[in-house]
């Protein structure tokens, strides 16, 4: 299994949305390198669900249902997108600030390319996360 973290606006889609449909076609992402990363994802594989700009903190685990397909919502037909569905929320929200301040998790896509929507988590970033978030 691969581990991913997924970062939405929670003005745009927020956890509790996530958690209330159980499911959801994680659509919009119009950037190559965060395509590529659904790309290479797997049915199971966990992800992050992130609150960007607004909170900023990881707040909940999702796990992928559907595999990469088009994205009715590119006109272009350049982008797809996958399904995920909602596992559980962390306990404790992990914010941006404490996963800069711990020394194993300085190193995360996420932290070295802010802007990228969708990134992979290594491992050994995983287990530390869940760790930090009461899991």
């Amino acid at each position: 299994m691969a581990y991913w973290l997924m970062k939405s606006e929670p003005s745009a889609y927020s956890w509790d949305e996530m958690a209330k449909d159980k499911r959801t076609g994680w659509n919009g992402v119009r950037n190559y390198q965060a395509s590529n990363n659904m790309k290479a994802m797997k049915l199971g594989d966990e992800c992050f669900f992130y609150h960007s700009n607004e909170g900023k903190e990881i707040v909940g685990i999702v796990k992928v249902s559907k595999l990469y397909h088009p994205d009715p919502s590119d006109k272009k037909g350049r982008f797809g997108m996958v399904e995920v569905t909602a596992v559980r929320p962390l306990k404790t929200p992990v914010t941006l600030a404490a996963i800069k301040e711990h020394k194993t998790l300085k190193e995360m896509a996420f932290v070295k390319q802010s802007r990228l929507s969708v990134s992979p988590v290594r491992a050994a970033e995983w287990k530390t996360i869940c760790k930090l978030g009461g899991l």
